[in-house]
């Protein structure tokens, strides 16, 4: 049974092929993790729906009423109209009337889909758009784009017939363009550093991974480490593996990030939590109306890691599927949740296809935990409300002081050993780690905005990628900094393209910046693991997780026990 997918900002370096780059750790902007929750969420199978209602004639004066009104605006009215538009539109505002998370998708709207597919069929490369420039960060191993020659900092001028450089082109179409049938075969004109002239490539689309788990990797001799991006189709099967070979390497504690994780597949997000919990305890229920859509799900497997120290990190962008394992580990005291409040996504999805190709989302349930929590945030607000809701935490300073953070009695629950937990607008993780604020600033921001960051990360891999390449990737996180002359070649190039900063914010996003500009160095140089293993030498959650485990397992349960 699929959860939904939820929108919440969702950065990562590991990018999908074909798909744009997002790093939890320097994060997105929030509209764009709305829409993302709104296109991942919690989603349940296929379309069971046959037309009828509970109200026919209420249905049916309705459905006359809007024809009738179509049909004459389509033929009477003073300017030329697009029918099926309007009928769109309209279709959209009424769903507005609903929930947040019950949406329409018109057809030619559905690429949103590949998020959450396992694989899907393209050229296999990630690339992004600098200077209304699309270039190639790095084209996927193995892949048919790297067979076919290209390389990172390849541009390209053309996909196909269609001209791609221009301050309209958008990451969306090109990456459209790049995907087709497999065995297709596509046309790219490239422009190569260091030649004067653009060349023609052809490249045969294929298979492409679409990988949901970000990196595993041992943070130490007994510590593993998996990040879960979204709950997509393959992901259980990309976590069953990466699991066992952290056992294999000795691991008897793990950190399990759900950070920016906006949700997915529900039944692939029990899978993973039946995983940690044992026996036959109950690990979510949905409740719908009447009893077509509830159901509860129990464990029922021995999962690979029902006992040792677990440390769950989760933020403002673990949304939904992230949710429904989050809460099912705190419910029954499996896990230490590390972070600040979720998202607060608790409704159930389901997608039907229309007769077009399009797609209605339709809300059906609403999930809760094994405690009975129902995590759904208000939205009796309103859209523009509940899509301003995170921005208003920021604001009144929930992102720095727990203290903030106030849930009504009538919320509140206990865990399976007594703990007190509370409904309602996300989870609150059992330790409070504050967004670390102060290093950001607007200059840093427009940084980010302009993509400044990866291109100055790209150009400098490739101007030094011989010394790179002679140095292990250890001797590179030892020896290795961004020096301040490089921060003022960054500087240079933000002001050449508008942005300029006093040095008092140069300064405030300085270690930033350097951590930001190290791990994308090494991630081009030395893999996705390379990225996070730099990054988390400043990462205050994953931190804060390590020093729970500094007892081992006693102060794990000690700080579940006590939290009562």
């Amino acid at each position: 049974m699929p959860v939904e997918p939820t929108i919440a900002p969702t950065p990562r370096p590991a990018v999908a092929p074909e798909q744009a780059p997002n790093n939890r750790q320097w994060q997105v902007r929030q509209p764009l993790l709305l829409a993302i929750v709104l296109v991942c969420g919690i989603l349940v199978g296929a379309n069971p729906f046959r037309p009828s209602s509970q109200n026919p004639d209420g249905t049916s004066r309705g459905y006359l009423k809007f024809k009738e009104i179509l049909s004459y605006v389509d033929r009477d009215y003073v300017d030329s109209v697009d029918a099926e538009a309007l009928s769109d539109y309209a279709i959209s505002r009424m769903l507005e009337q609903l929930d947040p998370h019950t949406v329409f998708i018109p057809a030619r709207e559905q690429q949103a889909s590949v998020l959450l597919q396992s694989d899907f069929d393209g050229v296999g490369a990630e690339v992004n758009i600098f200077h209304d420039t699309v270039t190639v960060v790095a084209p996927l191993s193995g892949g048919p784009a790297e067979m076919a020659g290209l390389l990172p900092g390849d541009r390209l001028l053309r996909i196909g017939e269609t001209t791609v450089s221009g301050k309209h082109t958008s990451l969306e179409s090109v990456l459209g363009l790049l995907r087709g049938p497999r065995g297709s075969r596509v046309p790219l004109l490239v422009m190569r550093r260091h030649q004067r002239t653009p060349f023609t490539m052809l490249v045969t689309r294929n298979r492409i991974a679409n990988n949901s788990l970000d990196v595993s990797y041992m943070l130490d001799n007994q510590t593993g480490f998996i990040k879960i991006s979204r709950f997509a189709s393959g992901t259980f099967d990309e976590f069953k593996q990466a699991l066992g070979d952290l056992r294999r390497q000795g691991m008897t504690r793990l950190v399990l990030d759900l950070r920016g994780n906006p949700g997915g597949y529900l039944d692939r997000a029990t899978k993973i939590a039946d995983e940690f919990i044992g026996g036959t305890r109950k690990l979510v229920y949905t409740d719908g109306k009447g009893d077509q859509f509830d159901t509860q799900t129990f464990a029922r497997v021995t999962g690979e890691f029902e006992e040792g120290p677990l440390v769950v990190l989760v933020d403002e962008n673990s949304a939904s599927a992230a949710e429904v394992v989050a809460g099912a580990l705190q419910d029954h005291d499996r896990a230490l949740l590390v972070g600040r409040r979720t998202f607060g996504k608790g409704l159930v999805q389901q997608p039907i296809t229309l007769n077009d190709g399009s797609e209605l989302r339709l809300t059906i349930a609403r999930y809760f935990t094994p405690s009975g929590r129902c995590i759904q945030k208000s939205y009796q607000g309103g859209a523009t409300a509940y899509e301003q809701e995170l921005g208003n935490r920021q604001r009144h300073g929930e992102y720095l002081h727990a203290d903030s953070i106030h849930f009504a009695d009538s919320l509140r629950y206990r865990t399976a050993h007594g703990r007190t937990v509370y409904g309602g607008g996300g989870i609150m993780p059992d330790l409070f780690v504050p967004c670390d604020t102060l290093l950001q600033s607007a200059y840093y921001t427009k940084l980010q905005k302009l993509n400044l960051i990866r291109e100055f990360a790209l150009n400098f891999y490739q101007d030094h990628q011989a010394e790179l390449a002679g140095l292990r990737f250890e001797q590179f996180n030892q020896q290795f900094q961004i020096t301040d002359q490089q921060l003022k070649m960054l500087a240079a190039l933000a002001a050449k393209a508008g942005t300029r900063a006093s040095i008092a914010e140069q300064n405030r996003s300085a270690l930033l910046l350097r951590t930001q500009l190290k791990a994308l160095i090494a991630r081009h140089a030395y893999g996705n693991t390379a990225f996070y293993q730099v990054v988390q030498q400043q990462d205050a959650e994953l931190l804060q997780a390590m020093r729970s485990f500094q007892n081992g397992s006693a102060l794990l349960t000690q700080n579940l026990t006590s939290m009562k």
